[in-house]
């Protein structure tokens, strides 16, 4: 039985909040540029929404939705991926995670693998329906599921280590 950690919830008002959210941010401009070298490597291993979940996960759902929004809009802007047309369904699955893994650790007081594999399934499932309203094809929403399965074992299984190393220092 793991012990409860600490967790924290920034507020919009402290400094703190904007270095967490930047340092998260930057992680998520830095890991696509990594996993995007291997060809299919973006949609594979979904590394635009890791330090989301990390950044969640340990700092609240402000640093989770700053990251969320403003992670896919950066590297849209500076890298061109992902396309301007896949921008809604990734926000909007971005969002779904930063408040599902915030409302998780706030719950839970607890970082265990069972909490970041009930977080990942659960964006990923509301985050497919929403892409087929968005999108209109089911086939194409459910990519995730189809190409996307290492992504979410790296999150879930790399999302844990992460936030327990966080919580440790």
């Amino acid at each position: 039985m793991q012990k409860t950690i600490r967790l924290q919830s920034l507020p919009f008002g402290s400094v703190a909040t904007y270095l967490a959210a930047m340092l998260f941010i930057i992680g998520n401009l830095a890991l696509p540029q990594l996993f995007h070298r291997i060809p299919q490597g973006g949609v594979t291993w979904l590394p635009i929404y890791f330090f989301t979940l990390v950044g969640a996960y340990s700092c609240g759902w402000r640093v989770g939705m700053l990251a969320a929004v403003l992670s896919p809009l950066a590297n849209a802007l500076l890298f061109g991926m992902p396309a301007v047309e896949a921008l809604p369904a990734i926000v909007t699955k971005s969002v779904l995670l930063a408040l599902m893994a915030s409302y998780a650790a706030w719950r839970f007081r607890r970082a265990q693998l069972w909490i970041f594999m009930v977080v990942v399934l659960g964006y990923q499932l509301t985050g497919t329906l929403a892409e087929w309203l968005i999108k209109g094809d089911f086939y194409l929403a459910c990519q995730d599921f189809r190409i996307g399965i290492p992504g979410m074992i790296l999150q879930i299984a790399g999302g844990w280590l992460a936030v327990n190393a966080i919580m440790r220092r």
